[in-house]
């Protein structure tokens, strides 16, 4: 059974819910703040399992910093990137941009860690890729007038924020998965990383900067709002993800978590009440038919 393939699937539903979640908080709070609360609450919840079960003992000097090194990369700057994206783009355009860390991931698996990939997993990866993007691309009928399809600002900044998201997502994968090919305890590295990344925002949050103090007030709905999307895609996506590093290739686990704009399709219809165009459902099958090649070994 593709345990660490499904795993990589399990982040990528995880992250396609939360897309649907964090679009009231973090347009309430702003990207720096929402980022900072859930994940000052992800923390909180995981150093707590360290201790009891007592996985803090599989640490050592030779993990800890390149999952520091991780989590600074593809948490605190990619997800603040990422929401950035999220707020100027809405879920659906900023699902296609987060969606290429996995051919960035892919190359980059090649290049620096020497994965090499059958020729079904690379025609699985390009037609998911592919099926991703036509999700995205043709995901709004024309009739669609939902707040989430709003632009705000110029587009081109959007598109560079959410190009930087993807690239630093990729590199923290990179970085994590020779360490979580030791066996290590996926909590305890989505602590570290998650950890480092809390530290960073907490920092910046005390800077003179405007754009990183709150827009709104921290009410108690939106506390819960953003403490949910912290546990569902930190505590459960990420935790996740470093599984499925542990034992899948690089571009293959990233592909198969890049899958979020395909899952969120009929989440958005549930939530908005209006049907993605027949181009976004021929994306999801293009998405399925991929994971089909890159699961054939």
């Amino acid at each position: 059974m593709p345990i660490h393939e499904l795993a990589a699937l399990g982040a990528a539903t995880c992250w396609a819910l939360t897309g649907l979640i964090s679009a009231g908080p973090a347009g309430h709070l702003g990207a720096p703040t929402f980022n900072r609360v859930r994940q000052i609450f992800v923390t909180g919840l995981l150093t707590l399992y360290v201790l009891v079960t007592g996985a803090w003992r599989e640490l050592d000097a030779t993990t800890i910093t390149p999952l520091l090194l991780s989590g600074f990369i593809g948490i605190f700057i990619g997800d603040t990137l990422l929401f950035s994206t999220l707020n100027r783009v809405g879920p659906r355009r900023s699902g296609i941009l987060f969606a290429l860390n996995a051919p960035i991931a892919a190359l980059l698996g090649w290049l620096v860690l020497g994965e090499a990939l059958s020729v079904s997993a690379v025609a699985g990866i390009a037609v998911t890729a592919m099926g991703v993007f036509l999700a995205i691309i043709f995901g709004k009928r024309k009739a669609q007038m939902h707040e989430w399809e709003t632009i705000k600002g110029p587009l081109w900044i959007g598109v560079l924020l959410g190009l930087g998201a993807a690239t630093g997502q990729a590199i923290g994968s990179i970085i994590a998965r020779p360490v979580m090919e030791t066996g290590l305890d996926p909590f305890v590295a989505s602590l570290l990383r998650v950890g480092i990344a809390a530290a960073c925002l907490s920092v910046m949050a005390q800077l003179p900067i405007a754009s990183v103090k709150p827009k709104g007030p921290l009410t108690p709905k939106v506390l819960a709002m953003t403490a949910l999307t912290g546990f569902t895609a930190l505590a459960i996506g990420m935790t996740l993800l470093l599984f499925a590093l542990s034992g899948g290739k690089v571009g293959i686990v990233s592909t198969l978590s890049a899958t979020s704009p395909a899952i969120i399709l009929p989440m958005l219809w549930l939530r908005t009440g209006e049907r993605p165009a027949a181009g976004a459902w021929a994306g999801a099958a293009l998405v399925i038919l991929g994971m089909g090649l890159i699961f054939i070994r």
